[in-house]
């Protein structure tokens, strides 16, 4: 064309707004809500949109696995422990709302230390600079110990770890919640990585036990993933890297054998998007069936309002 040519006049044929397909609609708006109707109220008075919307469809697929039986299965960060969240946890356990718990190897550690004494999460940048981080003495010995006898005995790291807490004379072990788990016979699976954890600094601990323990919560990992297929829900809270590599590593195992996993639920919760929470448990392991969320937010604000909203 010319460049003292001019181009061709378009004139563009608008149509109706009302006939414009359009994302965002009235009837999906939300309302006011004024105490003093319930906390389902509260719940249908959200916009159906985005991320509300998400997290309706989550509690009612938590609802129907509960149902229906189905797992529900917790997998969390100890930073969930830490921000105060054990009691509402535990009350979904008793409800049939949380059938089995997974945790890294930190979780064991504030879990015995709130059961013990009431209190945890030392100040690491304090402590690391004299060389006492990690330094706590019951804290190493009563888990050392527990999972040497869990590996003589057979058993699960979570197992040995709940059973110790549940049968001592702990005065805040009510707050545990590996003795709950213990105590209501539902599956808490440990899955450590060697060194990430301050009980492996101390000379009580051993490979060979700590390794036969969490390989034997793995294979119990496996069997409550296999038993997602037809409903089930699993939730990653706080994890962002060894819980969503286990669950895919159990997810490929469990396909490998054979078992159906095509039709469950997963969410993720936690501060800030991470590559392997989103991709392992949100994107990758979904099946033709299912369907994955991940919801941004404050664990002590996000939990507390899923457990209102599963009890209403």
């Amino acid at each position: 064309m010319s460049p003292n040519k001019k181009p061709p006049a378009h004139s563009p044929k608008p149509i109706s707004l009302k006939e414009r397909p359009s994302q965002v609609q009235v009837k999906d708006f939300g309302s006011p809500f004024t105490p003093p109707p319930s906390f389902a109220d509260f719940l249908a008075s959200w916009p159906d949109i985005l991320a509300a919307r998400d997290f309706k469809e989550l509690v009612e697929a938590i609802k129907r696995a509960a149902l229906k039986r189905k797992p529900i299965i917790m997998a969390m960060g100890a930073h969930v422990i830490k921000v105060g969240l054990n009691s509402i946890i535990i009350d979904l356990m008793e409800r049939g709302l949380i059938t089995a718990l997974a945790f890294n190897g930190a979780g064991i550690i504030h879990d015995f230390e709130i059961a013990y004494c009431g209190q945890t999460s030392e100040d690491v940048a304090r402590q690391l600079k004299t060389g006492a981080f990690g330094m706590a003495r019951e804290t190493a010995e009563f888990l050392n110990r527990a999972i040497i006898c869990g590996a003589k005995e057979q058993r699960g790291l979570g197992e040995a770890v709940g059973a110790m807490i549940f049968q001592a004379a702990f005065p805040y072990k009510k707050f545990s919640l590996l003795a709950a788990a213990y105590r209501l016979h539902l599956p808490a699976t440990v899955h450590v990585a060697i060194g990430t954890d301050v009980i492996h600094m101390h000379p009580q601990a051993r490979g060979e036990a700590i390794g036969q323990t969490s390989l034997h919560d793995f294979r119990v990992f496996c069997s409550q993933v296999a038993q997602l297929e037809g409903g089930g829900v699993y939730l990653n809270v706080g994890s962002a890297v060894i819980l969503p590599e286990v669950f895919l590593k159990a997810v490929s195992f469990v396909r490998h054998s054979g078992q159906p996993l095509e039709s469950f639920t997963t969410a993720v919760f936690d501060f800030i998007r991470h590559y392997r929470p989103e991709q392992n448990v949100v994107k990758r392991v979904v099946g033709k069936k299912g369907k994955g969320y991940y919801f941004v937010g404050h664990h002590e604000l996000m939990i507390p309002l899923l457990a209102a909203c599963l009890k209403c």
